[in-house]
């Protein structure tokens, strides 16, 4: 049957933002540490994952996710219907791993696919102090899916949160003279902060609101701090480089000047 993304009512002018991060771990295998069985050219064990942002339940809007392996591993298509969304194997090489998104039922959407290549080596300055200390090296990225005019009932689902949300939120509200308006309050927080953005016609103004951690942990680095210390980088790199350009703009005009009075024949031989 032919996909029809607009089978299911959906939520126009409004987008809903979802991060989540995906990588890899690898660690190399000591004399120790090697498992009985483990072909004996693997040098390490490494896992692919997929997970939501400072260990987030993600399950409520990602169904099920499909890694596929180099094709010299047995069964080299992956499924994984519940989290964690992970494979752990073992080998000695690196490679592309292609990473499908299948989301729930309720969001009539396409899987999307994303690529992860699997370091197993590390890299960078301290490349041989790692290797000598062999540790863990991780390779992992900070991604966001953006639900464009979402279904009615996928909509519901995000602006929900994950069942521990919903459970803390129904839980304050019990027992209590207000507990009306607890339940209320608590329930706009999380509506607001749940990356829910309005466009033309809309209201939230439009502004990105995915939502993050405020400070960085020591398993997650992802923070609205760290974000926030990115774009300051970037913002003096944009400095640097428009000097840079007014800089070089400058020399040229005065190449061209002299250029000019060279043509005229006005600029003498010393």
């Amino acid at each position: 049957m032919p996909y029809d993304r607009f089978a299911k009512p959906r939520v126009k002018a409004v987008s809903v933002y979802r991060p989540f991060v995906f990588g890899s771990v690898a660690k190399p295998f000591t004399d120790d540490s090697r498992p009985p069985g483990v072909n004996a050219e693997h040098t390490h064990q490494w896992q692919v994952y997929v997970r939501g942002v400072d260990a987030e339940d993600i399950s409520y809007w990602l169904k099920r996710v499909q890694f596929k392996l180099h094709e010299t591993y047995a069964d080299a298509l992956r499924t994984i219907e519940a989290p964690p969304f992970e494979v752990t194997e073992t080998g000695w090489g690196e490679f592309d791993v292609q990473i499908k998104l299948h989301f729930v039922a309720e969001a009539n959407e396409k899987a999307a696919t994303l690529w992860h290549g699997l370091k197993l080596h590390p890299y960078g300055p301290d490349a041989e102090g790692q290797k000598e200390r062999k540790e863990p090296v991780v390779s992992q990225h900070y991604e966001e899916i953006l639900f464009n005019e979402p279904s009615e009932a996928l909509f519901d689902i995000l602006t929900s949160g994950p069942p521990s949300l919903q459970s803390a939120v129904a839980g304050r509200g019990k027992g209590s003279k207000g507990s009306k308006q607890i339940s209320s309050s608590t329930a706009a927080v999380a509506t607001t902060r749940r990356g829910v953005v309005a466009g033309p016609g809309g209201s939230g103004g439009g502004e990105r609101t995915a939502e993050i951690p405020h400070s960085d942990t020591p398993g997650n680095p992802y923070s609205q701090k760290t974000e926030g210390a990115e774009l300051d980088r970037l913002h003096e790199a944009i400095k640097t480089v428009d000097a840079m350009v007014k800089e070089e703009r400058a020399r040229m005009e005065e190449r061209d000047r002299l250029l000019k009075e060279l043509q005229r024949g006005t600029v003498k031989g010393k």
